[in-house]
């Protein structure tokens, strides 16, 4: 047999295996209820200039998904404070640099 290596919580679980208790129907109940209710879509209607769909479009063709999802995936993003605006992290990289506060000496 392999020896596994196991992180703490793994570990934590081997332990305590056999004081396992199967959660109540009810409870199973409502976590599935509460998965197919996080799983659910809403429908939104944006109006967006022609100008902005025809570059989102073009970006998603770059990433090969349909605009849509690219649009879905910006706003997931957005709303779970995910979205990086990579220009404003390269300039900010570039100012301290350009100030010596980068240094491999420190």
């Amino acid at each position: 047999m392999t020896d596994i290596k196991l992180d703490e919580l793994e570990q934590d679980i081997e332990n305590n295996v056999d004081n396992f208790v199967p959660a109540s129907q009810s409870v199973r109940d409502r976590v599935q209820k509460s998965i197919c209710d996080s799983n659910k879509k809403n429908r939104v209607t944006l109006r967006l200039s022609n100008q902005t769909i025809e570059k989102i479009k073009q970006k998603a063709g770059e990433e090969g998904l349909p605009y849509q999802t690219l649009i879905s995936s910006i706003l997931f993003k957005y709303a779970n404070d995910q979205l990086v605006d990579e220009k404003a992290i390269l300039h900010s990289i570039k100012i301290i640099k350009d100030q010596n506060l980068f240094s491999s000496s420190r």
